[in-house]
């Protein structure tokens, strides 16, 4: 199979000759070529493909060639690229001055689309990104109770920040220890990393912490393991415990929020959480991040409070008219039951197609998010999740490259369906699809 997947590659980065001269030459100036590590395909070996524009669901590289986008700029897209009505907003206040450092009506436009959206929210803070949005929320939640203990799931991605950049330890009682060079023990100490849907974990960390827990934070519905969705049970059991020991629940909804629903994963499933972090499509696809709440708990924050988090360009005026414009689009407009068919159709289709070939996996969906996994076990954690044939998902990721289909590059990360695509470029997608499985199951 590797001989088959270096031959595609080569095959097709031959075809690409500017996007390989541009990557020689980012590598010459930027670490690894790329400014997210996501960027660099290195799940799925070759070279990263440089784009030049996107327009509804396409993605046209700087060699000319056109792709039917399943990442989205990694979900913000919900409504394709380019939208008329989001670049005119931004045409508008692009005229007006790009950072003021200074308070504008439409932060408090922005704001206002929030709180009436999403349910457990009443007030919320803008940021510049989903990393500053959870970094400040677990320091609110230290802040509100008092205590130092923050509680998150393996395989459940949080941004950057030092003290969730940890492995999970071996039960509910072991802290997390550093996975990344430069975070330091001391900055780990006060995590701990659990299992994702694992409700016996839960129990006996909180049964072993509970009143040292400040809050626990997760993504309800994974994107960064694949696609995986929470248990109902697991979130009934996260809502119960954090509850009785005072701790805050905190949803990760970067991904999810606006997403999977107008009011987010919270809404679609009936949980409310205390707090709220938020990015992706409540920038538009600008540089944007939030996080919100109760009012009690989000007035802790300064001025209003003793809680420090500030930021020069947060609210800026790009991201917040993008954010109006994409949120006001999804409100009055809601693509939600048409994302859903679209989600059916290409599941079942690329489910069909695998089954055809005789390719072994599952495919784990929530409305346009969805993961197809190179395994036939149900994915429900991490360790489920690592079970998947890395090797099969980058010989299928390439061939679809060569059919004009841009899927993630890595199998462990979600897909993204966008309003702007239709059935036509969905049954295309399978049709091609198809073609891969058949090659797959030959490798």
């Amino acid at each position: 199979m590797h001989s088959i997947s270096t031959q595609s590659q080569h095959e097709d980065m031959a075809a690409r000759e500017r996007s390989r001269a541009a990557f020689a030459q980012a590598k010459r100036l930027i670490p690894g070529g790329v400014n997210s590590p996501a960027r660099a395909f290195g799940a799925v070996g070759g070279e990263p493909i440089f784009f030049d524009r996107g327009e509804g669901p396409y993605l046209y590289d700087i060699d000319g060639e056109r792709y039917i986008d399943y990442v989205g700029s990694w979900g913000p897209m919900i409504l394709g690229h380019s939208h008329p009505m989001v670049v005119e907003a931004l045409e508008a206040a692009i005229a007006r001055g790009t950072s003021f450092g200074a308070p504008t009506v439409a932060e408090n436009e922005l704001a206002a689309l929030i709180v009436d959206a999403v349910p457990s929210i009443e007030k919320v803070r803008l940021v510049n990104s989903g990393t500053e949005a959870t970094m400040s929320a677990i320091r609110l939640a230290r802040g509100f109770t008092g205590r130092d203990l923050i509680v998150k799931f393996a395989g459940n991605y949080h941004g950057h920040v030092d003290s969730l950049l940890v492995a999970a330890g071996s039960s509910a009682a072991t802290l997390g220890v550093p996975n990344s060079p430069g975070v330091t023990q001391g900055t780990t100490r006060d995590t701990l990393a659990l299992r994702y849907n694992d409700v016996n974990d839960l129990e006996r960390a909180f049964s072993a912490h509970g009143q040292r827990i400040a809050g626990v934070i997760l993504e309800p519905i994974v994107g960064n393991m694949g696609c995986v969705v929470a248990a109902p049970e697991f979130l009934s059991a996260l809502r119960r415990l954090t509850r009785e020991s005072g701790a805050l629940l905190i949803f990760d909804e970067v991904m999810t929020g606006f997403r999977v629903a107008y009011g987010g994963a919270q809404e679609l499933f009936g949980v409310m959480p205390d707090l709220t972090t938020l990015g992706k499509i409540v920038g538009g696809g600008l540089p944007v991040g939030a996080y919100g709440g109760r009012a009690e708990i989000m007035d802790r924050m300064l001025p209003a409070g003793p809680v420090f988090q500030a930021g020069t360009l947060s609210g800026n005026p790009l991201a917040t008219a993008a954010g109006i414009a994409t949120l006001r689009l999804l409100r009055d407009d809601p693509p939600y039951d048409y994302l859903e068919r679209l989600g059916e159709r290409l599941a079942g289709g690329l489910s069909g197609a695998a089954t055809a070939a005789g390719v072994p996996h599952t495919i784990a969906r929530s409305g346009s998010m969805m993961t197809l996994f190179f395994q036939p076990r149900p994915v429900t954690d991490w360790d489920t999740a690592s079970r998947s044939d890395t090797k099969r998902y980058a010989l299928w990721f390439w061939g679809l490259v060569g059919r004009g289909v841009y899927m993630p590059c890595s199998q462990y990360e979600a897909l993204f369906l966008s309003a702007a695509h239709s059935e036509a470029d969905i049954d295309r997608t399978i049709a091609a699809a198809a073609e891969v499985f058949s090659m797959v199951a030959s490798s």
